[in-house]
């Protein structure tokens, strides 16, 4: 009888697999559900002030490392915390660290600005749980393909497993994990000093810094144009690509140095705040945003069509008879349809009754995340960028045409295309460097889902804190950028731009326009002219997000890209642990900080 695994798999199964090793045990399961609600919480924080949900998978295995390494010095544990476990126990936390992303800290506060919708917290809760288990059983029927057999790169996956050999095998891992510790006490000193203001203390930084600067009748502080005492964004800027940072600063100073005051002098902007400039500048941005994600999609059409051949191939393979040498490793087959079988019915029900969406419309969202979900991991695999900037827009423009003038299918139908794209393009990342380590990948889905109901429990009671009522969105405490872009586009497809200010319906075209070119010559353009294209996700997000945030993010962009050029072997020790210590420490001390005022504990 034929064996029904492909050739690869053998070769991997004798060669790499460590069958017995310790993986899914419960001190990984804890400490990953540990880490990875606390690292949720930190998303949380940065994705309402910047848009961006951080990958946290890397951080977790830095201190998971870090913290049993310490308790076996003190003699608390006697056995060696294993590089498969830490694997199990990445996976965990990874799923609960994206709790935040796939549309859920997007189209959630959008809901509650446009029609004042916020569902209670055991409601929510289950909300996000079962969107991302969609994501997680979506991603099995694929894995084999996209990973074992066709040994597609996902990058991040790649960096995962390096960093655990280099933590497991007497590397520079205890250097990393002590450079995070301290970033993250230094960051939490700033958020404290400069968020906790009581009658006790006896000095607070200041939370931004002026320049002497003035234009338009008004200076430059009004224009949102100061310095942040802030290192979080610093630390954002220092991950993210150099390109990203200097076309931030680029966005602001056009849109805070020109754009916004001339919209000031026509009348088309009423208000000068960062408030009343957002209005007016989320509509262009939007625009800009959108086309440039869509083109960017459609530019990976070879990948997408991969994706439903890898399909085809997966189906067809589980249709020939014969036995499966991966049968006990890898994760049935019946897991899909069972998994959707019995969750679909819980998530059609939920957009009926929170939402009131119609059942045929709740049951449009179920095969569209299905489809989002292979190609989200596909994309993901091949460019390590997962496409949620085009995916919700696309679910939007469907269920605008489906369910045309209706606000709640809009909002949350993209929500569950974008979150279960997001969940099984997760999954399979973290599976990739549980490929390379050896790993059972049937227990890195266990693990996934112990991390999905750590992620759900911890966010949404915090989010409800931090976000009473509208009135704390679109604020230069929590500007929330993604939230702005969100709202924009469904207030656009179901009420037009009509009413708009005319300046404002020219800005949308430009935008747009803008958003191509910048795509396309970011694409095709020679070599020695591509590093000087602006990207056109940094100026979009620039032009909605308060001035002193995307100075912060280009400080920290030119600082690591500084040392990366000239001592690039110190920057690759030290420009990530840093830079993730900073986040985490100030992000978790603002939590907890505003969650004491929420509370009365503080008076600001």
């Amino acid at each position: 009888m034929a064996n029904l695994a492909h050739p690869s798999e053998i070769r991997w199964l004798n060669e790499v697999y460590q069958p017995g090793a310790r993986q899914l045990t419960l001190r990984a399961v804890l400490m990953g559900m540990v880490l990875g609600a606390v690292l949720c919480l930190s998303n949380l924080y940065v994705v309402l002030k910047t848009g961006w949900s951080l990958g946290v998978t890397v951080t977790a295995c830095i201190l998971a490392f870090a913290l049993f390494r310490g308790l076996k010095a003190m003699h608390l544990t006697r056995a060696d915390f294993t590089v498969l476990e830490n694997n199990a126990m990445g996976s965990v936390a990874s799923a609960a660290g994206y709790m935040t992303g796939g549309g859920n800290m997007a189209a959630i506060p959008a809901l509650l600005i446009l029609t004042g919708i916020q569902p209670a917290t055991g409601w929510l809760i289950v909300w996000f749980g079962c969107i991302a288990a969609l994501g997680v059983f979506a991603a099995i029927p694929i894995k084999r393909q996209l990973i074992n057999i066709e040994q597609i790169p996902f990058p991040t996956g790649i960096a995962t497993a390096e960093t655990l050999r280099s933590l497991h095998g007497h590397g520079t891992g205890a250097e990393k994990a002590r450079m995070l510790g301290w970033a993250a006490v230094i960051g939490a000193a700033v958020a404290w000093f400069r968020d906790a203001k009581a009658s006790w203390m006896l000095w607070n930084l200041p939370a931004h810094f002026g320049f002497p600067l003035a234009w338009g009748g008004q200076m430059a502080a009004t224009w949102t144009v100061s310095f942040e005492g802030s290192l979080l964004l610093m630390g954002g800027g220092a991950i993210m690509s150099f390109k990203t940072g200097w076309s931030m600063l680029l966005g602001a100073i056009a849109i805070y140095g020109f754009i916004a005051p001339a919209m000031v002098e026509v009348g088309a902007i009423a208000t000068i705040s960062y408030k009343g400039i957002v209005q007016w500048t989320l509509w262009p941005a939007a625009a800009m945003l959108v086309a440039s994600g869509l083109l960017s999609f459609a530019l990976e059409w070879r990948s997408v069509a991969r994706s439903f051949a890898g399909l085809g191939a997966v189906f067809s393979r589980r249709t020939a008879r014969g036995e499966d040498a991966l049968a006990d490793v890898e994760c049935p087959g019946w897991w899909f349809p069972a998994g959707f079988a019995v969750l679909s019915p819980v998530v059609v029900f939920l957009m009926w009754y929170l939402f009131a969406i119609p059942w045929w419309a709740g049951l449009m969202a179920i095969p569209l995340s299905v489809i989002m979900g292979f190609v989200a991991a596909r994309v993901t695999g091949e460019t390590d960028v997962t496409p949620t900037k085009a995916l919700g827009p696309v679910t939007q423009l469907i269920y605008g045409v489906a369910v045309p003038g209706q606000l709640g299918p809009n909002i949350m139908g993209a929500n569950v295309t974008g979150g279960v794209g997001l969940h099984a393009a997760d999954l399979l990342t973290d599976l990739k460097s549980g490929y390379l380590v050896g790993a059972n990948p049937r227990q890195q889905v266990y693990a996934q889902l112990f991390g999905v109901v750590a992620g759900a429990l911890a966010v949404v009671p915090v989010y409800n804190l931090l976000i009473p009522d509208a009135s704390y969105l679109m604020t230069p405490q929590f500007p929330a950028p993604a939230v702005v872009v969100w709202s924009g586009v469904s207030k656009a497809l179901v009420d037009g731009i009509a009413g708009l200010h005319p300046t404002a319906r020219l800005a949308v075209l430009i935008g747009a326009a803008l958003g191509i070119v910048l795509t396309l010559a970011e694409r095709f353009a020679p070599a020695r002219v591509k590093p000087f294209v602006p990207s056109a996700t940094g100026i979009g997000v620039a032009a909605i997000m308060p001035a002193f945030n995307a100075l912060s993010f280009f400080i920290g962009a030119v600082v690591a890209e500084t040392l990366r050029r000239k001592r690039a072997a110190f920057a690759e020790r030290t420009v990530v642990p840093v830079a993730s210590g900073f986040i985490a420490g100030e992000s978790l001390m603002g939590i907890l900080v505003a969650i004491f005022i929420a509370l009365g504990w503080l008076t600001k």
